[in-house]
């Protein structure tokens, strides 16, 4: 496959992100209901209206936007399309940063890459208990080789990690033996976005 061919960076693979879209908007759709129609006992059907558009339009418009949204490597180039485009040069990105989410016990691994004011998310990995997904080996791979392309340490610590993993993955190693589980089990549990400290992650990679 040619470098400047696209590789997908997509964790979970687009069936399983249509399904979960389609239940965002169900929910939305529910809630917003039942809200209008508590507003509208007192308010009318003025009120239904107004809090149901408050509550479940921007609930829609973010299941709309999952359910399109793709990441993808062209060459050195991390591309984020949804309803428009995002494009960072990772050779040049200046936001380096490993953050980890935890939703109702489900840890997902992520790496931050931006610039010149845009960035772009890469779930890199996601974890329940002692088992998970982990986004593909040609993936990984080439996203670090072009992390080493960056002269920042912290995108050359950030591609011997995704090494490290890729070679736990090639002894078959279980995932809790794993680098990406491992430093995920370090953040504070809690859904809102933890980001991991650089010079914690590069201490961690040098235990390697």
């Amino acid at each position: 496959m040619a470098e400047d061919e696209a590789v997908s960076l997509d964790l979970l693979d687009r069936r399983t992100v249509r399904v979960r879209a389609r239940n965002v908007a169900i929910a939305a759709l529910l809630v917003g209901a039942a809200l209008g129609g508590v507003v509208g006992l007192f308010a009318g059907p003025a009120g239904f209206g107004v809090t149901f558009a408050v509550v479940a339009v921007p609930l829609l418009l973010l299941a709309f936007t999952e359910a399109r949204k793709t990441v993808q490597l062209r060459g050195e180039q991390v591309v984020a399309r949804a309803l428009g485009s995002r494009v960072v040069d990772v050779r040049t990105a200046t936001r380096l940063e490993l953050f980890v989410t935890d939703l109702r016990g489900t840890r997902t691994i992520n790496v931050l890459v931006g610039g010149r004011g845009k960035a772009i998310s890469v779930a890199l990995a996601m974890y329940a208990g002692t088992g998970g997904r982990e986004l593909g080996i040609y993936g990984l791979r080439r996203l670090a080789d072009v992390l080493a392309t960056n002269p920042d340490t912290r995108a050359l610590v950030l591609s011997q990690l995704i090494v490290a993993q890729l070679q736990a993955e090639a002894r078959g190693e279980p995932a809790p033996n794993r680098p990406l589980y491992q430093i995920g089990s370090q953040a504070p549990q809690g859904g809102v976005a933890k980001r991991l400290n650089s010079d914690a992650v590069a201490k961690f990679v040098a235990t390697l």
